[in-house]
């Protein structure tokens, strides 16, 4: 590209504004990220408050900071350098400039992903490649200093463990007091001890104890992350630290396992409140605990969404250009709502909404966009798959089956936005988690796992009501296995909030006739349900579902069960959902501690 100007004077003009735009752009991310930042430190006092409510509204607030700032930076490129008229020398530019302005930047691979966001708003497609925008990160994120330290490091030498774990409690300056945090240290010590088989190992010359800055806060507890090493060998830990009904702090566990810290940070689950200076040096923290946690999930964990979708794009890219396999329409029953597809050799399913809808279903394009999008804001309490959203999304056209391409033209041609022979543009597309069909599970276990399956169906039905969700369509094939044999809800074209559903019982026909006829006789109006019609389309194929389902769940099949949730809900009652088996709690763990909640 040739940047000289000198024979053009309107050239001349429009990269005399690089500079601006650069400074612009750089603006418009900092404003986001200082609010960003903000609502997150202020989890701090929310939680020292116990003000859950709050809680809530700042998470579902935050969602919106990202789009927000970006709309306003769009305005202001337009409004301020007429944006759409300058020329190919001009955005490769201001590219260049804005790559300066991140050289001692904090957040830079943030910044990369802004600038994306506001340029592909005003570039036509053909823009999309790295002379333009950042297709790859230009800034390394490694070794940024941050103030405070990303973390802390502690010596257990300089007075014993307990002590040690006593200052990291102490160190993070809740204005709360503890009930009894003396007690809860014990607990702690003993449970490391007997994780790591009744003794404690011998200390070597390098032993400390590594925790991240900032608790994480999310709905009604914050988490203590950090990692214990020990010469060559290093232990991750997570310590929820709760309330008491009294209003005073408790530590309620402590996860030793990677495993179980993996599923604090599952994307079933509300995102975190932490206040980072240097996010990509949490990423980095985190890994090294859970190393087979994509970075792409643990930043949209962190609520940074929008990081969390241009990593896992960039990692779809670069799969798929190291892999043969062809997208496929998903296996299972087809769904009336959504088209899904997906590649065989990547863990994810992809979503697209049909033009035309099966003929028991009465929402329209807009109204599953709502229900999905409400599903961000609202705690998923670790049963509803959190969804990556993307728009006018290429890929590339060889890797469809002739089979997918056949359903999408006829199921949804108004998503091809455009198909050239080599890229296919989706112009709308969710993206989740792939899990095991919860029907095509139920085929294939043993009794032993139906039993296990089916009562962990129930669960997620009861710990979604608590959260105010009922899930409309609770056929088994709207529910997933996850790796962890978790029973995961996500189909969401039917979600209401609890409190705007009218559960009824079915009242008696007044003549017998009436109740051979399959008429209904009683009036039903667009939020009425009946419980007791679920075990009509739950209940009839397998005797061994049958008997686990009414072993553990017979109350969902009647309206006291939903209606008593409802009233809960409508007293303001927050409930507490653990992200981890009651039987960890220190509280079932050892005889003698309080109960507390």
């Amino acid at each position: 590209m040739d940047f000289s100007t000198a024979q053009n004077p309107f050239a001349s003009a429009t990269a005399a504004a690089a500079p601006r735009i650069a400074q612009a752009l750089i603006d418009g991310f900092d404003k986001h990220y200082r609010l960003f930042r903000q609502t997150s430190r202020e989890a701090k006092s929310r939680f020292e408050a116990g003000d859950w409510p709050a809680v809530h509204a700042a998470v579902k607030d935050r969602i919106r900071f990202y789009d927000d700032r970006v709309e306003e930076c769009v305005e202001r490129l337009r409004d301020e350098f007429k944006a759409e008229t300058l020329d190919d020398a001009t955005w490769q530019q201001v590219k260049l400039l804005y790559i300066g302005l991140l050289l001692n930047h904090k957040q830079p691979e943030l910044a990369e992903t802004f600038f994306n966001s506001v340029c592909c708003k005003i570039l036509h497609r053909t823009y999309f490649h790295n002379d333009f925008i950042f297709v790859r990160p230009a800034i390394s994120t490694e070794y940024i200093d941050s103030n405070p330290p990303t973390y802390s490091s502690y010596y257990p030498g300089e007075g014993g463990l307990r002590a040690t774990f006593t200052r990291i409690v102490q160190d993070f300056g809740w204005q709360r007091a503890f009930e009894d945090l003396a007690r809860d240290v014990d607990y702690l010590y003993r449970s490391v001890q007997a994780h790591l088989g009744g003794e404690l190992p011998a200390r070597e010359a390098n032993c400390q104890i590594q925790v991240l800055t900032s608790p994480f806060y999310r709905n009604k507890g914050a988490y203590i992350i950090g990692k214990a090493i020990n010469g060559n060998l290093e232990y991750p830990f997570a310590i929820p630290v709760l309330h008491s009904p009294e209003g005073k702090l408790y530590l309620d566990t402590v996860l030793l396992d990677a495993w179980r810290i993996s599923i604090l940070f599952s994307l079933s689950r509300a995102y975190f409140m932490v206040d980072m200076e240097v996010p990509s040096g949490y990423v980095q923290f985190l890994r090294s605990i859970m190393p087979n946690k994509p970075r792409s999930e643990l930043y949209t964990m962190l609520g940074l969404g929008k990081q969390g979708k241009t990593m896992f794009f960039r990692d779809l890219i670069h799969h798929l250009r190291h892999s043969q396999d062809k997208f496929i329409v998903a296996p299972g029953i087809r769904g009336l709502v959504m088209l899904v597809f997906t590649l065989p050799s990547y863990p994810y399913v992809f979503k697209i909404i049909k033009d035309v809808f099966g003929a028991s279903k009465e929402v329209d394009q807009a109204t599953v966009k709502y229900k999905y999008q409400l599903v961000k804001q609202v705690d998923r309490v670790g049963r509803m798959a959190d969804t990556l959203e993307f728009s006018h999304a290429a890929l590339p056209r060889e890797r469809f089956s002739a089979e997918l391409i056949d359903e999408l033209k006829r199921l949804a041609p108004s998503q091809i936005e455009a198909d050239d022979g080599e890229q296919l543009v989706i112009k709308h597309l969710y993206i989740e988690r792939r899990m095991v069909p919860l029907n095509m599970y139920l085929d294939k276990a043993d009794p032993e796992r139906v039993d296990h399956a089916v009562r962990e169906y129930g669960n997620a039905i009861r710990e979604l009501a608590a959260a105010n969700i009922f899930p409309g369509d609770m056929l088994w094939k709207n529910f997933g296995v996850t790796r962890y044999s978790r029973v995961v809800f996500y189909d969401y074209d039917e979600i209401e909030h609890m409190t705007d559903v009218n559960f009824r019982a079915i009242p008696e026909a007044p003549y017998p006739e009436l109740e051979m006829s399959g008429e209904a006789w009683y009036s039903v109006a667009r939020n009425d349900v009946f419980p007791e019609e679920f075990a009509t389309f739950l209940l009839g194929s397998s005797p061994v579902i049958k008997a686990a389902f009414l072993k553990y769940h017979r109350d969902l099949l009647s309206p006291a069960f939903w209606q008593a949730t409802q009233q809960k809900i409508r007293d303001g009652r927050i409930e507490d959902f653990f992200p981890y088996p009651e039987e960890l709690r220190f509280s079932h763990r050892f005889p003698g501690a309080p109960a507390s909640v």
